[in-house]
C-alpha cells in the first residue's frame, strides 16, 4: 500500500525545502562577507606595517586615487566593521531560520508518524 500524504503535510514539506534554500543562501552570503572581511583586515595589517609617509592608493570605483594613509586606514576599518555587522546579522537570521526549520521538521515528523500509526 502506498501512503497518501495530506496536503497540509505536503505544504509543510515544501516550506522545509524553502527554509533549507534560505539557509543555503544565508550561508553563501555569510561566506562572502567573511572573505571580504578577512581581505580587509589583511589590508589593514599591511597598511599598519608601512611608514606614515608611504604613498597609499585607494580604489574608488574604477579609479585609483592617492590618499593619506590615515584616511585609507579609517575607510578600511569602517569597511571591516560593516562586514562584521553584516556577518552578525546573518548569523541571527541563520539562527531564526534554523529554529523554524527544526520546529517545522518536528511537526512533519510527528504528523507522519501519527499518520502511519493510524493506517
Amino acid at each position: 500500500m502506498s501512503e497518501v500524504i495530506s496536503p497540509k503535510i505536503q505544504n509543510q514539506i515544501t516550506m522545509l525545502q524553502q527554509l533549507q534554500q534560505q539557509m543555503q543562501t544565508l550561508l553563501n552570503q555569510k561566506n562572502q562577507y567573511e572573505i571580504a572581511a578577512q581581505e580587509t583586515r589583511r589590508a589593514i595589517e599591511e597598511l599598519n606595517e608601512t611608514s606614515d609617509d608611504a604613498e597609499v592608493y585607494h580604489s574608488i570605483g574604477t579609479v585609483m586615487m592617492q590618499r593619506p594613509k590615515s584616511v585609507v586606514l579609517e575607510n578600511l576599518t569602517e569597511k571591516a566593521e560593516n562586514f562584521e555587522i553584516r556577518i552578525s546579522s546573518i548569523e541571527k537570521q541563520e539562527k531564526l531560520v534554523q529554529e523554524k526549520f527544526e520546529s517545522l521538521q518536528a511537526q512533519v515528523k510527528a504528523a507522519m508518524e501519527g499518520g502511519s500509526q493510524a493506517a
